[in-house]
């Protein structure tokens, strides 16, 4: 033992590992609706002239699935911070593209979704769409809006009919001044 440190010991031995891993589970009714929401926007996305599958809503599905209680997953994030942010997106979109774009904007939606109260991760990654894939200038209110509402009424409506779903959303407070 050279300066009391036991080059034997693993450094990390003493550390609590279970605080750093979820410990949820997924029903089966949780994956069906998780798979099925996916599914359907798959099909629109063939069906349609829009871009509809993009892996920020499978993010936001699983917000919804494993972190109900958060506020990153409350009804008003889920769908204002998305929506609004494919709309900065979209408006930068008219002027420049590209990754370089993309990534300022983002820089920028990761300040002004929290200032507003309405951060949601994959809003951020919203952003970025219209200036990488050139999607159409009705995006934020064709695909982003509809799927983010539809996320939000179908998961609360699932949380009350069905046992094995988590409680969703949270009450609101009444605060007295």
């Amino acid at each position: 033992m050279a300066n009391g440190f036991d080059h034997r010991k693993n450094v990390f031995s003493d550390y609590d590992w279970k605080n750093w891993m979820y410990h949820g589970r997924t029903s089966g009714l949780q994956a069906i609706w998780f798979l099925s929401l996916l599914l359907l926007l798959a099909w629109m996305d063939g069906a349609t002239k829009f871009v509809w599958l993009v892996p920020p809503f499978a993010a936001t599905l699983t917000i919804l699935l494993l972190l109900p209680k958060s506020p990153i997953a409350q009804p008003i994030p889920v769908i204002v911070g998305p929506t609004l942010s494919a709309c900065v997106g979209t408006a930068a979109s008219l002027w420049v593209h590209g990754p370089f774009y993309a990534a300022l904007v983002a820089g920028l939606m990761v300040i002004v979704l929290p200032l507003l109260k309405v951060y949601h991760p994959p809003g951020v990654a919203l952003s970025m769409y219209p200036l990488l894939l050139r999607t159409n200038i009705a995006f934020p209110f064709v695909v982003v809006l509809p799927f983010t509402v539809v996320s939000v009424v179908s998961c609360s409506v699932l949380s009350k009919v069905a046992k094995s779903w988590p409680n969703y959303p949270l009450p609101l407070r009444h605060e007295c001044h």
